[in-house]
């Protein structure tokens, strides 16, 4: 059965400057764990054409829908204090973007799809359980109103991802606004790319702010929008005593969602000490 995925790229057509195009390596038995089917029908997509063995192939990078162009985006960051020039997608392939029933774009996204040119000395894979933790907590988040990433589909490789152990590895599909991040404005700050930073900049209003185009200095008025849109999100999360864990710059979004579930968790006590990150021994980001 053929799936339709209406795919309009609006990312992929900045330029090489923002993202490499890559292609997710194929896994030797991708089986389909969960299919979010709401959100599928809410993404304008056949659920039940997605929810079998075809949905597992496209899932896991294995068949690439008609209209996508996976590419790996680039961006720097702050990570702990630390700035980092060159960061990147290390483990995600976004094939492309959809325009929703509620005429709202939205990224589609592999996570865990293979090596990119950012993977540094990584695998490109995930693990099995971090992927149904993200699945899981990124839905909580979701049905708690706060903004965030959504999970469409998690999908079993039928391969082994080597950490400490042997581990299941697994596929997780995310869904997103954008997934511009802080850290991809710094990458293009840092090395001086003023065009760039314009470039990026009016693709964002655009996309994400676009009361801001009429503002007398737009910029400043996506700087307004942005801050005004990353205090509400870590408001929303104090409310229901979520702590991400590691908020470094290449892990907020530009659209103020959730994204990137590590080490994260809920407080079961109020303590505003609480660090559940292994690495954060300074508890920067309790």
């Amino acid at each position: 059965m053929t799936v339709q995925f209406d795919f309009d790229n609006s990312y992929a057509r900045l330029g090489a400057a923002f993202h490499r195009p890559t292609v997710p390596t194929p896994v030797a038995a991708p089986h389909l764990l969960k299919l979010n089917r709401p959100l599928a029908e809410e993404l304008g997509l056949d659920a039940d054409a997605l929810d079998n063995a075809d949905g597992a192939e496209i899932f896991a990078g294995n068949r690439l829908p008609t209209g996508a162009e996976p590419i790996a985006a680039a961006y720097a960051g702050h990570q702990f204090g630390n700035f980092v020039p060159q960061l990147g997608d290390g483990r995600a392939i976004l094939l492309g973007e959809v325009i929703d029933r509620e005429d709202r774009r939205r990224d589609i996204q592999l996570k865990g799809a293979g090596p990119t040119l950012f993977s540094r000395n990584g695998d490109g894979r995930a693990a099995l359980g971090p992927v149904l933790r993200e699945y899981l907590v990124s839905e909580a988040m979701a049905a708690l109103g706060v903004p965030t990433t959504r999970a469409l589909a998690a999908v079993a490789t039928g391969e082994p991802v080597y950490r400490e152990t042997a581990l299941p590895g697994a596929i997780l599909t995310r869904v997103a606004s954008s997934h511009i991040r802080v850290g991809t404005f710094q990458l293009f700050a840092a090395r001086g790319e003023d065009a760039a930073v314009r470039q990026l900049a009016d693709h964002v209003i655009d996309r994400h702010y676009p009361e801001a185009a009429g503002a007398s200095n737009p910029y400043y008025a996506l700087l307004q929008g942005v801050c005004a849109c990353q205090a509400e999100l870590v408001a929303g999360w104090m409310q229901i005593g979520f702590v991400h864990g590691v908020m470094n710059t290449d892990n907020m979004s530009i659209a103020g969602e959730t994204i990137d579930y590590g080490p994260c968790a809920f407080l079961d006590a109020y303590d505003p000490a609480t660090v559940f990150s292994s690495i954060d021994r300074n508890g920067r980001y309790a």
